[in-house]
């Protein structure tokens, strides 16, 4: 029996097989990065939004209290009407108009703040009136007019199945919700 010397031609299809599946892997693994990636980029922008909205509504305490902080700065009986408040699916009270350069009053800042909304996140000008929404809550998910905490909920779209949180209303959806007490 003579000894041969090299690789046969079994080891280099296997060599061949098994590196070929760790590309592939690869590959996938490259694809799922570029879409959670873009998820964070739209994730990070509605954080930032809603940031945004809080400070403005903290510039303006006397739209949202009935005696505004300082003058108070214990008293948090929130006012049952505000040019701040949205239902889903409303729009606001006062109907948004186009933002001016320099915003100087709320209204003018909120409306500033809607297109900065709907310009950041995909698709946010078809879900604004159904998806968005600032509202007092006692509870998450809850737009109850009751309890100390504000609720602000942004959406965006998204390809089918790519949203990571499983609380939208359909699968080409995706939102941020958070919660603040002012």
């Amino acid at each position: 029996m003579r000894h041969s010397k090299g690789f046969s031609l079994i080891e280099v299809m296997v060599t061949l097989v098994l590196t070929t599946i760790g590309i592939l892997g690869m590959v996938a693994m490259q694809g799922r990065s570029i879409q959670y990636t873009q998820d964070s980029v739209q994730r990070n922008a509605a954080v930032m939004l809603a940031g945004d909205f809080v400070e403005i509504i903290r510039t303006n305490p006397e739209e949202l209290f009935e005696k505004a902080p300082p003058a108070e700065p214990f008293y948090n009986a929130f006012k049952d009407n505000s040019l701040f408040y949205k239902d889903a699916g409303n729009d606001f009270a006062t109907a948004p108009a186009d933002c001016v350069a320099n915003p100087k009053s709320a209204l003018e800042m909120r409306d500033c703040w809607i297109k900065a909304a709907q310009a950041a996140l995909p698709g946010a000008s078809d879900l604004f009136e159904d998806a968005f929404y600032i509202c007092r809550s006692s509870a998450p998910g809850n737009c109850n007019d009751k309890g100390s905490m504000l609720e602000i909920q942004l959406a965006w779209r998204v390809k089918a199945g790519t949203c990571p949180d499983d609380r939208a209303s359909n699968d080409t959806t995706c939102i941020y919700r958070t919660r603040v007490e002012l």
